[in-house]
């Protein structure tokens, strides 16, 4: 496979490979909006008692995909907004939300095959899921031309396969197996790290007996593991029907819901960045408080704390009191509260920089101690190219933001801003401090909002058109 652009961010505070279970709260706080889901559909009332794995609340827009209960509880709906709260937590036996009469509904109309789509989704596991082009959650009914199962997570300080696979591999290797059964011919790509390690070559062994995974072997290089990026290089194209893609947990939770038919409310979440005393990973449920995670590893004590990666991770608000359903990390950043003494010459010694015309690029491979500060005020683009040369996707988001900034949004469609990936790196390597990551994506919103006030346009003045035809015809009659 052939990449192109690409570059590692060398950071220190990076997540321990060990996994430490969290002690089990009193108090739970479920938001109820994450990246990707709004779970606006509330099924349960205020004051109700539920049992782990009951559905609290449903997205609609996205194949009715459940937010379970983590553990047995009651429910408090009106104490904390875009929260369900739990109170009175209690770890007992799970129970698995799944009516007889409606299995046997779904054995009728779409075989095995259909219950096991249907407990994917009941038991929480499909929202692992992924469409390797859009980032949406794929139709669980739909057929994939094929999966791509990704064991790595090159993005700082994301949590990585390894860790969860360790002492797990033959979950994993099940889990295959009951990915396949979901398909007829069609493939799945496992993407495994091209390095030699016991490990690794463990993983391989055990896979080479399976003819339906092909195995591709991806340099360790940020963001070679994106979905989208694999699935350009596999030559899979978008208008061949959906690519479902799923990484390491995603193939655990398969697992765990069709081969012991449990509730997937278990998430390994890794901590990292500056602001964290003993940077790790932690076994953690949806709704654990953030309060308690900031006691046990936060030292700082006015930290920037970021839900996700160090460069597509958003900012943690005060008012998200819990862990989101689709948490992978938590990065903390010391937040900087005076101006840096002799920040004109930053990147200097202890920073690194993308251009070589800086004192860190003498130095051997160093991990940097990234804080908030912005190293410099913002300055217009001055065109060094850094930005085509990391970006995976073969675009030029300098000549966008130079279309962008003269209002020239035909050309920016021309230069093909549709095929970002949103990895962060333009920006990041930007000398300017140019947030290009935020620009290319709004320039995509607003690309998609006119593509459907027109698409809407043009279906009222059909409708309109078809409506005076109707009137049109029923006056000649009338004149008959």
């Amino acid at each position: 496979m052939n990449f192109r652009g690409g570059y590692n961010v060398e950071l220190k505070g990076k997540p321990a490979g060990t996994v430490r279970a969290m002690p089990e709260p009193k108090t739970l706080f479920l938001p109820l909006h994450s990246e990707r889901f709004n779970f606006t559909d509330i099924r349960v009332k205020n004051g109700q008692k539920v049992s782990g794995g009951d559905v609290l609340a449903s997205d609609p827009d996205n194949y009715a995909v459940p937010l379970l209960a983590p553990r047995t509880g009651t429910v408090h709906i009106e104490e904390l907004e875009g929260h369900i709260v739990l109170k009175d937590i209690a770890r007992l036996a799970e129970h698995a939300d799944i009516a007889e009469k409606e299995m046997l509904h779904v054995e009728r109309k779409m075989g095995a095959s259909g219950i096991k789509r249907y407990k994917l989704l009941s038991l929480g596991a499909w929202q692992f899921f992924y469409d390797a082009f859009t980032g949406a959650l794929p139709d669980p009914l739909g057929t994939p031309q094929a999966i791509i199962v990704s064991t790595l997570s090159l993005e700082p300080f994301l949590t990585r396969g390894d860790v969860q696979i360790h002492k797990r591999l033959l979950n994993f290797t099940r889990g295959l197996e009951h990915l396949q059964s979901l398909l007829e011919y069609q493939p799945i790509y496992l993407v495994l790290p091209n390095i030699t390690s016991e490990f690794a070559n463990l993983i391989r062994n055990q896979i080479r007996g399976y003819a339906s995974v092909k195995m591709l072997e991806v340099p360790l290089k940020y963001p070679y593991d994106h979905f989208t990026i694999l699935a350009r290089r596999l030559n899979l194209k978008s208008d061949s029907g959906p690519v479902w893609a799923v990484r390491t947990e995603g193939v655990l939770a398969v697992d765990r819901a069709l081969t012991l038919t449990k509730p997937c409310t278990v998430r390994i979440v890794s901590i990292g960045g500056m602001g964290i005393n003993s940077p790790t990973h932690m076994k953690v449920i949806p709704g654990y408080p953030i309060k308690k995670i900031r006691e046990s590893y936060i030292f700082e004590p006015a930290p920037r704390i970021i839900n996700g990666g160090i460069l597509t991770g958003k900012m943690l608000t005060a008012d998200t009191l819990g862990v989101d359903t689709e948490c992978r990390g938590i990065t903390v950043l010391r937040e900087l509260q005076e101006r840096e003494f002799l920040g004109f010459i930053r990147p200097g010694w202890s920073r690194h920089s993308y251009s070589n015309c800086y004192l860190s690029s003498l130095r051997k491979n160093f991990r940097e101690e990234l804080t908030t500060g912005l190293r410099g005020e913002l300055r217009p683009c001055i065109s060094c190219n850094f930005c085509e040369e990391v970006c995976p996707a073969g675009i030029m988001p300098y000549l966008i933001h130079k279309y962008l900034y003269a209002d020239l949004i035909e050309e920016v469609e021309q230069a093909r801003v549709d095929l970002c990936v949103e990895c962060g790196l333009c920006s990041y390597v930007c000398p300017s401090k140019i947030e290009l990551r935020k620009q290319l994506i709004d320039a995509k919103a607003l690309i998609a909002k006119e593509k459907e006030e027109i698409r809407q346009e043009q279906q009222r003045r059909e409708e309109l058109h078809k409506q005076q035809e109707e009137a049109r015809k029923q006056a000649e009659e009338n004149t008959e």
